[in-house]
């Protein structure tokens, strides 16, 4: 696929929405369909460019990661000023003007109006069977993912199933529960027809196991937890999953795509202009080119247990090494600074084209849905079981096993669900889920200051996007 990201940039500006949302053009994708999709070449191609909206990279100003982490508890914005909408999310004081929800608002349209065009044009090209199956399937698993994010900032949302003429597009919000019905639904057909893996040309394309495991992750979210173990187990009979030995493999680059990842979101070896640009917006500012958009809570450093070595893995401190540099206090005005995703300048061609993946799914996360879900059931002794295997790995990296990261045996069911939240804290760190588990435990307003009930467990929807269409209405209290 990575050969391929120069098609991105013509496939956008082929299909993709403009710069105001999706109302306010032709949608080009019904102008030239019947001419450009003739070709398994051009199903490929269009597919690929229903991956780049994924991208954290500065051509896209991707900020989901501001509403995961800077939104929560874990980070402050830092910074200079220059993004005053990354302090408003930091402070809970966004409003339907703040430009980061915008741009979120457009870029996962841009991908669901990809994703709705090869399902809808790729059946009737003449084409090998089961490669036009693998690209539906691509294309029902992204629109899944597309629409999954959305309903975690936004709550309802418009849900566009095919391309839709001007005159159809001004609709009301589906209720969340109905996406989640599109999202299953989606998953499984996308589970049906995906391979479980690809080779080394063609990694990072979705496979069976992450259809499965958003499956799963939209059945937690709805709080179904028989479905969630079904699903869970579907996956482990993939064979094709485990936890690395090493946690920090996971966020290397030359041990990215392992097994243990499910879903990853690649930046690896592409080219200028599309690499991670978080390695510039969470580099501490006395780093150069660094921005340091983001700064780590002491109350997140305290959530580490003694000795984890989880922590040295996602939290830069003073006197240590931060990439070919040593970290000092003064770094942050916090004191400390995220390490996941970061990677040394003499790596890179620039700071804004970082190559370490985003893990959006690892298995180390579903060992602890697994977890969550047995519990909610009342099955506590049975959550030991992968509450362990995470902690396990992380206590074999310490440097003193025996008396670092003690197994959890409570059988209490308030007990166990908040070592399970614990863990969660600490070995997913940064990695955008903080906020959302905050939100849908409804514990929130207890962990993040200024957190207000009834109001922040959403985001607004952009100005621009009600002024488009009136039969769009405001979340609650913006």
């Amino acid at each position: 696929m990575r050969k391929n990201q120069i098609l991105f940039i013509f496939l956008t500006a082929l299909y993709g929405l403009s710069c105001t949302g999706i109302l306010d053009k032709e949608p080009i994708g019904i102008l030239d369909a019947g001419s450009f999709f003739k070709t398994e070449k051009d199903a490929l191609q269009a597919v690929n460019a229903a991956y780049q909206p994924l991208m954290f990279c500065s051509s896209n100003n991707n900020f989901y990661w501001a509403f995961g982490v800077l939104a929560s508890d874990e980070a402050v914005v830092g910074g200079d000023g220059s993004r005053p909408g990354l302090t408003e999310l930091d402070f809970l004081t966004q409003t339907s003007r703040t430009e980061e929800l915008n741009n979120f608002w457009k870029l996962e349209y841009k991908g669901i109006n990809q994703c709705n065009t090869v399902l809808d044009r790729v059946p009737g090209i003449d084409m090998d069977v089961a490669l036009k199956d693998r690209i539906l399937g691509e294309a029902h698993f992204l629109r899944a993912f597309y629409y999954f994010q959305l309903t975690q900032v936004f709550g309802d949302v418009p849900l566009y199933t095919k391309i839709t003429p001007p005159e159809e597009l001004k609709i009301p919000r589906t209720p969340v529960a109905d996406i989640y019905k599109l999202i299953i639904d989606d998953c499984e057909k996308a589970a049906l027809s995906l391979p479980v893996s690809y080779d080394a040309s063609q990694v990072g394309r979705a496979t069976k196991g992450a259809a499965l495991a958003l499956a799963a992750k939209t059945q937690l979210y709805a709080k179904n937890y028989t479905a969630v173990l079904s699903y869970i187990d579907q996956i482990k009979a993939l064979g094709v999953y485990a936890l690395m030995p090493d946690y920090e493999d996971n966020f290397r680059k030359n041990t990215q795509n392992n097994s243990e990842s499910v879903w990853e979101i690649q930046h690896t070896n592409l080219e200028l202009g599309v690499g991670n640009s978080l390695n510039q917006y969470w580099s501490s500012k006395k780093i150069p080119n660094g921005y340091g958009f983001c700064e780590v809570t002491p109350e997140y450093v305290a959530e580490f247990e003694p000795g984890d070595p989880r922590r040295q893995f996602t939290v830069a401190s003073n006197n240590e090494d931060y990439f070919g540099h040593i970290y000092k206090n003064s770094y942050s005005s916090t004191k400390y600074s995220p390490r996941k995703y970061l990677q040394a300048d003499s790596t890179l061609t620039q700071k804004a084209d970082g190559d370490i993946n985003v893990t959006n799914i690892r298995y180390a996360e579903i060992l602890l849905w697994e977890a969550e879900a047995l519990t909610e059931l009342g099955r506590v002794e049975e959550a030991q079981v992968p509450l362990e295997q995470v902690r396990a790995r992380a206590r074999n990296q310490s440097a003193d096993p025996a008396n670092t990261l003690p197994e959890v045996k409570v059988t209490d069911k308030l007990a166990m669900l908040e070592a399970i939240r614990h863990e969660r804290s600490v070995e997913l760190g940064f990695e955008m889920h903080r906020f959302f588990d905050l939100v849908r435990w409804g514990i929130a307003s207890e962990k993040i200051p200024g957190f207000q009930k009834n109001k922040n467990e959403l985001f607004p929807l952009p100005q621009v996007e009600l002024d488009l269409n009136p039969f769009l209405t405001q979340n609650l209290n913006y």
